[in-house]
C-alpha cells in the first residue's frame, strides 16, 4: 500500500514537473513572440522593369523571416520586413526611406535590389546615421564615403572592373588574340559604372577601344546601334545593360545576324529565368556575368534554402528557381540578422562595427567586408550559355548543362566555345 503510493506521489511530481517545464517554455516563448518585433524597412523593386528579380529578392527574405521566427526571432523579439513597392523607379526611393525612418519608426534598414535605387536612398540614410546593408549595388559608395555602408555583391574591391575582367581575360587566351573592343552602354547608374571599368580593363590589357557609345533607357530599336558596332569590326563587344535593354540586343544580335569573336559582359537580366525561358537559344554563344550557378560546389550550402524557395515560387508568382536573387535576398537579410545577433543590440554604430569586423556565413556562402564596405574578396563569374533549347525546358536550368562557368579559375566547370559563332 505504501509502495503504491509513494509511486502514485512520483507520477505525479514527474507530470506536476513536467507541466511546469511546458508552460515555463510556452510561456516564455508568447513572451518573446508577444514584445515589439524589430522593423526592418526597405523598398523592393515589386513593379516595372525591374520587377522580376526584386520579387524573388523579396521571396527570399520573406523565407529569411518565417524562418527566423520560428526560431525565435532576434535577441529575444520577432522580426518584421516593412517595405514598398519603388515601381523600379529611382525617384520614388527617397520618399520610401523617409517614410519608414520618420513614420513606420523602424528600427532598420536595408536597400532596394540594383545599383539605382541604392544611390537615391543614400542621402536619406546618412542623414540619420543609420547603417545600410545594400544588395547589389555596383560601386555606390565610391562618391558617398559613408562608413556605414556594406555591400552585398560579389565584387570584391575592384569593384567596376569585376563586371567585364573575366571576359577580357577569357578573350585573350584565344589565338590568335583579339586586339579591338566595342562598348555599348545603357544610360543608367550601374551600367555607366560597369562601363568605366570596362574601359579600366581595355586600358589595362592594352586593347583598343574603336567605340564607345551609351543608349538611353527605353530604347527599343537596337539596330543602328549594333550597326554601328558591326561598323567598327570590333573583336570583342562589351554591353552593359538593365534587363529590358539586354533581352532586346540579343534579340537585334541574332536578327542581324551579327557574329562578333566575343559578346556579352554586363548584361543584368539574363540571369533571370523569365528572360532564359524567353530567349532560349538565341542565348547560345553569349558570356555573361553571373553571381551564383547550381554548381554542385555552390548548392551545397544552399540546398535546402532552394527546395523552399521552389515550393513557395508557384503561388507566389515568382521566378521558379530563384537562383539570381532568391538566395541572395535571403542571404543579405540575414547577415544583418547575425549581426544583430553578434552584437545583442540594434544600435547602428555597434551593428556597424560588427559588420566591418565579421565573416558572414550564408547560403549564397561566406565573405567578409574591406574598405569603403565592399568584400574583400571577388566572387563574380563569366559564364558562357550554350546549347540552350526553345520552350519551356525549365530543367536545363536546374544544373550545368546549358551554361559553363569560364572564370574564375577556381569555379571554372569548362572551356570558351570561341568564336561566338561557333556556340550558335
Amino acid at each position: 500500500m505504501l509502495d503504491k503510493l509513494k509511486t502514485r506521489i512520483l507520477a505525479w511530481t514527474a507530470g506536476t514537473a513536467v507541466a511546469v517545464a511546458t508552460t515555463a517554455m510556452v510561456t516564455g516563448g508568447a513572451v518573446a513572440q508577444n514584445k515589439e518585433p524589430i522593423k526592418i524597412g526597405f523598398s523592393m523593386a515589386l513593379t516595372g522593369p525591374l520587377a522580376a528579380n526584386g520579387k524573388q529578392t523579396l521571396l527570399g527574405m520573406k523565407i529569411w523571416e518565417e524562418q527566423t521566427n520560428a526560431k525565435g526571432g532576434l535577441i529575444g523579439r520577432p522580426v518584421k520586413l516593412v517595405y514598398y513597392d519603388d515601381q523600379s523607379n529611382p525617384s520614388t526611393v527617397p520618399g520610401i526611406y523617409t517614410k519608414l525612418l520618420d513614420v513606420d519608426k523602424v528600427d532598420l534598414v536595408v536597400s532596394g535590389y540594383a545599383t539605382n535605387m541604392i544611390a537615391p536612398a543614400m542621402p536619406v540614410v546618412m542623414q540619420k546615421g543609420k547603417t545600410f546593408v545594400t544588395l547589389f549595388g555596383l560601386d555606390v559608395n565610391a562618391e558617398f564615403k559613408y562608413p556605414k555602408y556594406f555591400s552585398v555583391i560579389p565584387t570584391g574591391p575592384r569593384t567596376k572592373p569585376s563586371f567585364t575582367e573575366g571576359l577580357f581575360q577569357v578573350a585573350l587566351q584565344q589565338d590568335p588574340k583579339p586586339t579591338t573592343v566595342a562598348l555599348v552602354a545603357e544610360d543608367a547608374e550601374f551600367s555607366k559604372n560597369a562601363c568605366e571599368g570596362a574601359r579600366t580593363n581595355a586600358k589595362d590589357m592594352n586593347l583598343k577601344i574603336v567605340y564607345d557609345r551609351s543608349f538611353p533607357p527605353g530604347t527599343t530599336d537596337f539596330s543602328p546601334i549594333l550597326r554601328a558596332v558591326q561598323a567598327s569590326n570590333a573583336d570583342i563587344v562589351v554591353v552593359c545593360s538593365y534587363p529590358l535593354s539586354s533581352v532586346g540586343i540579343v534579340l537585334a544580335v541574332n536578327e542581324m545576324n551579327y557574329k562578333p569573336k566575343i559578346i556579352g559582359g554586363a548584361m543584368v537580366g539574363l540571369q533571370a529565368t523569365v528572360f532564359k525561358q524567353k530567349l532560349g537559344s538565341k542565348m547560345n554563344g553569349f558570356v555573361n556575368y553571373e553571381t551564383w550557378v547550381p554548381s554542385d560546389k555552390m548548392m551545397a550550402p544552399a540546398a535546402a534554402f532552394f527546395k523552399t524557395y521552389q515550393a513557395k515560387a508557384g503561388a507566389e508568382g515568382v521566378d521558379p528557381l530563384g537562383y539570381y536573387l532568391g538566395g541572395w535576398g535571403n542571404a543579405y537579410v540575414d547577415a544583418l540578422g547575425q549581426a544583430i545577433e553578434g552584437t545583442k543590440s540594434l544600435d547602428d554604430n555597434k551593428i556597424a562595427e560588427y559588420f566591418r569586423k565579421s565573416t558572414f556565413k550564408t547560403v549564397m556562402g561566406e565573405w567578409s567586408y574591406g574598405p569603403g564596405g565592399e568584400w574583400t574578396k571577388s566572387g563574380m563569374m563569366q559564364v558562357q550559355y550554350h546549347n540552350v533549347k526553345d520552350g519551356n525546358d525549365l530543367d536545363q536550368w536546374r544544373g550545368m548543362a546549358v551554361q559553363t562557368v569560364l572564370t574564375p579559375p577556381e569555379l571554372a566547370t569548362g572551356k570558351v566555345i570561341y568564336p561566338y559563332e561557333k556556340a550558335k
